[in-house]
């Protein structure tokens, strides 16, 4: 792949300004009594967990939870050529491509690793849900802002132990954060700064006019699962999906709910009131090669109104006056800038390393640190701390009544980035899930589901 940085010509550039077409969101989905039988059973002295992605970050996560002592008992993969990473580590477990076949046939799962590309995490937790089962989903927990809803009220309704995989969430780092900001180590803030270098993946592309031969090892059709069906191309799986609108979420939905996990935490944010963005240009099949969104939130638990700004494609905020010279402005791959009345905190990608700004203060302030408040995680990884709150009955820390309010504030970013609506500052209703100010927008914040397809499955 080019390198996409040598490809960005357009800090001075203007984008125009366009409606978002048709429709408008439906309201949350409603529930109903739920039966005990399908509600979460005690668990066995080793948990008997399965997981829907057999490969890459799914096979991450069964390591996780085998060494925690879990017992993988099942394994889903719709490409048994990529989930060959996971079937060789777990040989034991039982094979399948249909995840409901799965779920339905093999009695004895009791909780379900969810690691699949973005457009299939919400029907497939729901169907793991629906059915009892405790579910660990890889970030972004939702591709759109309803689907996060209809997660975070199934979870409650269904009574299951839940976890977003941000593992940042468990680190020290972020827990740092919150105790200093809460302490007011750097007074009042009103602005934040979010930077990642992705997209290391293609976007700002049409869609090809190719079709590739289909491998023996995928089963297409199960791949596509609830998006719209499209001829196979080998650009799409199994890696690059991330710049697809049909499948991913773009670098935004990618990296924020690890970049933002502090903020979001730190801040006690929830519903931003509007959103809008900039970026290089747009077309309907994939992000842009770069964007900024920009978020207010209002004040909120004795904080101010707070304006938090995102860069990617190689975007970055001006160099804060209190950064030495001879310092870098980068501390990582993906970084955070808080800004407050008296300092700035600054950390990576995932809470790591808080540092105070200049680093002077940092040096002063390391025998001064106010007391912690926050119970630490580590060394227990992030799937260790899922595993034992389903054992417990307890609460893992990202928990879906954190990490879903969290995705929707994420997700709903994407909103301006549409071709439709670039340039354009979207009032935001987070309670109702709506753009009151350009109703076609809401087209983008529901589900529309292939024939075949829905939450009931």
């Amino acid at each position: 792949m080019k390198d996409q940085k040598k490809t960005i010509k357009h800090q001075d550039k203007k984008i125009s300004r366009r409606d978002f077409m048709g429709g408008a969101a439906t309201a949350a989905m409603a529930f109903t009594f739920v039966p005990s039988h399908v509600l979460a059973q005690p668990p066995s002295e080793k948990l008997n967990i399965a997981s829907i992605g057999a490969g890459g970050m799914g096979a991450g996560n069964t390591s996780a939870c085998a060494e925690a002592g879990g017992n993988i008992v099942a394994l889903c993969d719709v490409d048994w050529k990529k989930g060959d990473e996971g079937f060789k580590r777990f040989p034991k477990a039982k094979r399948y491509k249909d995840f409901r076949k799965m779920l339905d046939n093999e009695k004895n799962i009791e909780a379900v690793i969810v690691a699949t590309p973005d457009h299939f995490h919400t029907v497939a937790a729901m169907a793991a849900m629906r059915r009892g089962k405790h579910v660990y989903v890889q970030k972004p927990l939702t591709r759109l802002v309803a689907e996060a809803r209809a997660l975070t009220e199934a979870a409650r309704k269904y009574k299951v132990v839940t976890q977003m995989g941000n593992q940042g969430h468990s680190g020290d780092g972020v827990r740092d954060i919150c105790e200093w900001i809460w302490a007011g180590v750097i007074g009042e803030v009103k602005e934040v700064h979010a930077w990642t270098n992705r997209p290391v993946w293609p976007q700002g592309i049409d869609r090809p006019k190719e079709v590739d031969e289909i491998p023996d090892t995928l089963d297409w059709d199960l791949w596509i699962g609830p998006s719209p069906m499209r001829p196979y191309n080998k650009c799409y799986c199994p890696f690059n999906w991330r710049g697809w609108w049909d499948f991913g979420g773009g670098a935004l939905a990618d990296m924020a709910c690890h970049v933002l996990d502090p903020v979001f935490w730190a801040l006690k944010l929830k519903y931003p009131t509007s959103v809008e963005a900039c970026c290089t240009p747009v077309n309907k099949e994939t992000f842009p090669l770069a964007s900024i969104v920009h978020y207010e939130f209002p004040p909120r638990e004795g904080m101010p109104a707070v304006k938090v700004h995102w860069y990617d494609g190689g975007l970055k905020p001006e160099r804060p006056e209190a950064l030495e010279a001879g310092r870098k402005l980068n501390q990582a791959s993906s970084n955070v800038l808080f800004i407050g009345s008296k300092g700035v905190l600054r950390c990576g990608e995932y809470g790591d390393e808080p540092q105070l700004l200049p680093y002077s203060r940092m040096r002063e302030f390391a025998n001064n640190k106010p007391p912690q408040t926050l119970k630490r995680i580590r060394p227990t990884s992030h799937e260790g701390n899922w595993m034992e709150a389903c054992k417990t009955g307890g609460q893992a820390t990202s928990h879906f009544d954190y990490a879903g309010p969290f995705t929707e504030m994420v997700v709903m970013g994407n909103l301006a980035i549409r071709p439709e609506n670039v340039g354009k500052k979207l009032e935001w209703d987070g309670e109702n899930m709506r753009v009151t100010n350009d109703e076609k927008a809401n087209e983008y914040v529901q589900m529309h589901y292939r024939e075949g397809w829905s939450l009931e499955m």
